[in-house]
C-alpha cells in the first residue's frame, strides 16, 4: 500500500508543478506541452484511485469524491489547451 500512496501523491504533485513550470517559459508550445504532461499526471491518479479502490485500500464513497474531482482537473486542463491552441 505504501508504494501505491508514494505514487498517487508523486503524480498529484505534478500536475501543478506541470502547469507552473510550463508557464515559467513563456512560450505558448512549451506550455501546452506542459500542461498535457499534467493531463497525463491526471489518468495516473484516476487509474491509482481505481487501483486503491478496487484493493480495498479506498472506501467507495471516497474513491467517487476524488475520482470526481481529478475528472475536473482534466477537464479544466483540457479547456486551457483548447484554449491556447
Amino acid at each position: 500500500m505504501y508504494g501505491l500512496t508514494s505514487q498517487i501523491r508523486r503524480a498529484s504533485v505534478s500536475v501543478p508543478s506541470n502547469i507552473a513550470e510550463g508557464n515559467s517559459r513563456r512560450s505558448k508550445p512549451d506550455y501546452v506541452q506542459f500542461l498535457k504532461i499534467s493531463r497525463g499526471s491526471c489518468s495516473e491518479v484516476e487509474t491509482q484511485l481505481l487501483i486503491s479502490k478496487n484493493l480495498n485500500f479506498l472506501e467507495e464513497n471516497e474513491y467517487i469524491k476524488l475520482n470526481k474531482d481529478i475528472i475536473e482537473i482534466s477537464k479544466m486542463l483540457n479547456g486551457l489547451i483548447n484554449s491556447l491552441q
